[in-house]
């Protein structure tokens, strides 16, 4: 998704209150930006701490600031000044973080980042956005602008099937219909799932849907998809995040502060920082019971 965020972000550039910080990261990938930012982008360097308090600073003066490195060095590194320099005086700084979940797969625990959103949502005021697919990078990138709060935007890799017309981007979409259980995915491990669960025969079909801001609280789930939880059909909620803090525990708060009973209630979320042996993202997520025929045995365990 880094193409396409470049693009979006170099589309807003003309705003002359636009600045973007990078920790010495974007190389090969953001020189369109910074060709066309000059001055207004800033290498920070290896100093995320330091780089996130001079962004507090400059979205203090009323400047458009964007935040970018690797997801860890993003959202973990500086996290005291994310907290007390940025969400405490609600200032709309942009966070975006590289390789969400196990994007870096043989890089090792250091470099994942499965306990982010969870992390940055305890936060006064944040929002955090996945984008699921690649075509949503430039709707994350209006909407996160467009909030006067501070957001944390996790960039992964889209991976939606060869042909597939990806819906026009919003907080939830509805990727499949069908007579089963629904099945709640946030962000691109939606893309996985589409072949085999388009497949299954109508009445075991999916209702998929994939959520793509949080929290919950400034993202209704929307009437459809509250009436397929209330049928009692099921959930399973898929994640690439800790177990903790995750999605689909503050799914399931949200459902029961409301008396919602959505029946069997199914959680496929990441499992482990440390491994035996690591691999690229997709043997992580197999590992980690995230593939899609993990999937498949919980939304159709016959076939």
């Amino acid at each position: 998704m880094r193409k396409q965020l470049c693009d979006g972000l170099v589309s807003r550039a003309a705003s002359p209150d636009m600045v973007f910080l990078t920790g010495d990261l974007g190389f090969m990938a953001l020189e369109p930006l910074q060709d066309t930012l000059g001055k207004r982008f800033i290498n920070a360097g290896v100093a995320e701490q330091n780089m996130v308090s001079v962004a507090a600073a400059m979205a203090r003066e009323g400047l458009e600031t964007w935040i970018y490195s690797i997801a860890p060095f993003c959202y973990a590194r500086p996290f005291e000044q994310i907290r007390n320099d940025i969400t405490f005086h609600k200032l709309p700084v942009k966070l975006i973080g590289n390789g969400g979940g196990y994007g870096y797969g043989v890089m090792g625990p250091t470099h994942h980042a499965i306990e982010d959103y969870g992390i940055l949502l305890t936060l006064p005021h944040m929002r955090v956005y996945i984008p699921a697919f690649d075509e949503d990078v430039q709707g994350v990138l209006d909407s996160a602008a467009a909030s006067v709060d501070p957001a944390y935007i996790r960039l992964g890799r889209g991976e939606a099937p060869a042909g597939y017309i990806v819906p026009d981007y919003a907080p939830w979409r509805q990727l499949i219909v069908g007579n089963g259980m629904t099945v709640i995915v946030a962000g691109p491990l939606a893309g996985t799932y589409l072949l085999g669960l388009q497949a299954l025969p109508d009445e075991i079909r999916p209702n998929l849907w994939v959520v793509t801001e949080l929290p919950l609280e400034k993202n209704l789930p929307p009437p459809a998809l509250i009436e397929q939880l209330a049928s009692g059909r099921g959930v399973c909620v898929a994640e690439e995040h800790v177990r903790r803090g995750g999605f689909g525990s503050e799914l399931a708060l949200w459902l029961l502060d409301r008396k919602i009973d959505p029946g069997a209630f199914h959680h496929l979320y990441a499992r482990a920082h440390h491994y035996a042996t690591y691999g690229s993202q997709g043997f992580l997520r197999k590992h980690s019971g995230l593939d899609a025929s993990s999937v498949l045995a919980i939304v159709a365990p016959n076939r």
